[in-house]
Formats: C-alpha cells, structure tokens, sequence
C-alpha cells in the first residue's frame, strides 16, 4: 500500500484556507492548474512509497514511539511557494519549524528502522500542496496573494499515517483519495 506520514490541519484551518484558495483560482495563471482540496491537504512528514502490509504493524509501533518523542508545538500555514516553476503551488508553514523538522527525521528514520526501502534523503520542506500542473505555469499572482495570508495557530498534538488511492478511472482531474490508517499522539498530548 502506498503510504505516508504526515500532519492534517484542523478543519477549521482547512475551511480558512479554502476561502482563500477560491480566490486564487480568478488570479491569471491559475486555469492551468490542477486544484486539490481539503480531503488531500496535509504537511508530508515522510513519503514511503509502496509498503508491504507486513511492515505496517511494525512502522504504526516505531511512529507511535517517534511521536511520543515529540512534544506537541504550534504551528499554522503561511504563505506559500512553488516547486519547479510552478508544477506545484503550495501553502507553507509558520511555528516551531524545529520541531516540525524534528518530527519529519523520525518519522523517516522510523520507516528505515521499520524495513521500509526509503529513497535518497532530502532536506526538509514544510508545505501542503495547493495545486500541481504538468507544465511550467506563471503563479507570480497566486504567490503574491498567499503572501498575505496566515491562518489561525494551532497545537499539532498527533501524526498520522496515511494510504493514498492513485486515480485509476482516467477521469481528468480526478483526485487521489486518502485514508488515515493510523493516528499517534505527540508526547505531552495526553
């Protein structure tokens, strides 16, 4: 199963940043984007790809102790950025970056430690993605735009982990469907 770990915003934060993403959708650039949505909006802590369901026990037990590690912290999404010239538009993140970045390393040495194959390490970036295109896109306006935006904080108590459903009708647009598989408290989160 395709799985990751990865923290979900509030609802409230989501409906927060669904207002503003439906006035980025009038912004020029914008029509050559694929939007996501708030069912698929979350902060990657670790991608693994495709696990054997014999290693899901083991990653659920050794995230679990990976969080319990982990004080709860503020966080809240801010402003945004784009990966390789606007083929992702993206939320980022303000609060304790430390500790986000913290959290990310054990949830990644938790899959290794687990068995799961990870691929190269990369330097952390908090961000949610907003919107993907198959092409280079101009999104100067959506990203002046989230410049100003920030949402309420909030205290990120628990990680989860998730299974992503590729689409598979062919259906253009169609979106990826997630399922929280598990969900660890943060030390201190009772």
């Amino acid at each position: 199963m395709r799985l990751f770990a990865a923290l979900l915003p509030p609802e409230d934060v989501a409906r927060e940043l669904a207002r503003e993403v439906t006035g980025l959708k009038g912004l020029p650039g914008a029509d050559g984007l694929r939007w996501t949505g708030p069912p698929g909006w979350h902060f990657t802590l670790a991608f693994y790809g495709e696990v054997h369901e014999d290693l899901v026990p083991e990653l659920t037990a050794r995230l679990g102790r990976a969080a319990q590690r982990t004080v709860a912290f503020p966080l809240a999404v801010r402003g945004g950025g784009q990966f390789g010239q606007g083929r992702a538009l993206w939320a980022g993140a303000e609060g304790d970056l430390a500790t986000l970045r913290l959290l990310a390393e054990r949830a990644e040495a938790a899959a290794r430690k687990a068995g799961v194959a990870m691929g190269e390490h990369r330097r952390y970036k908090a961000h949610l993605t907003l919107a993907r295109s198959r092409e280079a896109t101009d999104v100067r306006a959506c990203l002046e735009a989230l410049a100003g935006f920030t949402s309420r904080t909030w205290t990120v108590d628990e990680l989860a982990l998730v299974r992503s459903h590729l689409p598979r009708s062919g259906v253009r647009g169609e979106q990826p469907r997630y399922e929280t598989v598990a969900r660890r408290p943060l030390g201190g989160a009772g």
